[in-house]
């Protein structure tokens, strides 16, 4: 059973666009996963725009990764410490807990978190 950081059963992201280290749908994470891609979040465009000057391009769509590019809205699983980072600059697009992976705990406080519920 995969839980979440509220310790109840991990819930899908999101399908359309499919997300998740996996591309399942799930914020869950594995040995292979370098990025911890666990935290479920709502895309905002200040988030965006900030990841993309930090060289990580999230609008732009990526067929060659099956990488659709993201709009604001959409929902995806995101690494955890890039979630952080975008926190502490005041740029994290929000979080949805029941879709947020435990392992997120490991890396980022539930206080945070919480303060970024969506």
């Amino acid at each position: 059973m995969l839980l979440n950081v509220l310790g109840t059963n991990l819930i899908p992201c999101c399908y359309e666009p499919l997300t998740g280290f996996y591309r399942d749908g799930f914020c869950k994470t594995g040995a292979e996963d370098s990025g911890t891609h666990t935290v479920c979040a709502v895309m905002t465009a200040e988030f965006l725009e900030y990841s993309k000057e930090q060289g990580n391009d999230l609008s732009t769509a990526k067929p060659m990764y099956n990488f659709p590019g993201l709009k604001v809205g959409d929902k995806w699983c995101l690494c955890a410490l890039r979630w952080k980072q975008a926190a502490e600059a005041g740029v994290a697009p929000p979080v949805i807990l029941e879709a947020t992976h435990k392992k997120t705990l490991d890396l980022i406080d539930f206080t945070m978190l919480l303060e970024a519920k969506y």
